[in-house]
């Protein structure tokens, strides 16, 4: 499928869904939508992704293109209206438009009739499964081994994290499994839970569903987190997913640097104490335990002094460690499988 990704005013930094689909996504980008860098290209900005131009609008997009999809992800997941004319344009094309918000773009009123008028698509990642419910605790009698992601905040790079070891485990020999828990993965995959849309008492239980439904048919099974136990605001779907996985493992995720929660004035614990928590709010439903930690140097220059800050991370979480874009995961891969 051939896209435009829309990211006004945040590519590449806080375009985590842009990138995201740009680094691991199906999808052909044929454009990225951003009014700040238009003129410039993708990887003049980033480079290890493809390439493609950076228009101002939508209107600059060739006619030989299938999609829109909303590359950002802010906090609360409202629509911005500065974006209406892309979608509109979109819509006005026939195009299919693709949507991590929460504002659902199907209950758009004018996007509902113009996809209706001139054939074009809304696809709300967000819109979850009338059909979920609660858990029955049975995640665990999966025949795969299951694999959690988990961080120490909000974006440290847990999707990251997780595809790059469903990668590096298929590279091994592995059958590997993603289960995608937020819009992004769910893209990328084209299947999955929004598990930060899902009713709080289905949240265990729609991670549980998804477990089932691949665990008897691979070897591993690698489960995207989401947030931080200890973020003030999403810390409810963090635990949904930790009980609602069972995981046999958990990998701990952090973006060096980071020393307070993303959008709150609030201190990050020490790194150690998170290996504790999440063992500890794990065990009473199901025993996993911290096997390797994932370290997100992207704010570091230069790879000799990101290897340091990565061993100064691994000592810290008593586990060892890598930077999965950087340096790759085979360091830690033995320990994870």
């Amino acid at each position: 499928m051939r896209i435009a990704l829309l990211a006004h005013e945040k590519f590449p930094d806080r375009a985590k869904t842009a990138v995201g689909v740009l680094r691991y996504g199906d999808h052909d980008v044929v454009a990225v939508v951003d009014r700040d860098n238009a003129g410039k290209r993708v990887n003049d900005l980033i480079d290890d992704v493809p390439d493609a131009p950076i228009v101002a609008s939508m209107s600059d997009v060739a006619d030989e293109v299938d999609g829109l999809l909303i590359g950002i992800a802010p906090i609360g997941g409202g629509f911005d209206e500065s974006w209406r004319p892309d979608v509109r344009n979109a819509l006005e094309r026939g195009l299919e438009v693709i949507s991590g918000l929460h504002y659902f773009l199907a209950e758009d009123d004018e996007f509902a009739d113009l996809a209706a008028e001139h054939g074009g698509e809304l696809w709300d990642v967000r819109k979850p499964s009338p059909d979920l419910t609660v858990a029955d605790g049975v995640a665990d009698e999966v025949s795969a081994e299951v694999v959690l992601t988990v961080g120490t905040d909000c974006s440290v790079g847990k999707m990251t994290t997780t595809l790059e070891l469903v990668a590096a485990a298929e590279d091994a020999g592995y059958d590997a499994a993603f289960v995608p828990t937020g819009q992004t993965g769910i893209m990328i995959a084209g299947w999955g839970n929004p598990i930060d849309r899902v009713v709080s008492d289905f949240t265990a239980g729609a991670v549980e569903e998804m477990i089932l439904e691949v665990g008897d048919d691979h070897d591993v099974v690698f489960v995207e987190g989401q947030g931080s136990i200890v973020h003030p605001a999403y810390s409810a779907v963090t635990c949904g997913i930790l009980h609602g996985s069972m995981a046999d493992k958990l990998v701990l995720c952090h973006e060096h640097g980071r020393d307070s929660v993303h959008g709150y004035d609030q201190d990050l614990p020490p790194l150690p104490e998170y290996v504790s928590l999440y063992e500890s709010l794990a065990a009473p439903v199901s025993e996993t335990e911290v096997v390797a930690g994932a370290l997100n140097t992207r704010d570091v220059a230069g790879d000799d002094a990101a290897r340091d800050a990565v061993e100064s991370y691994s000592e810290a979480i008593g586990v060892p460690a890598t930077d999965p874009v950087r340096f790759g995961m085979d360091e830690v891969l033995g320990d994870v499988l």
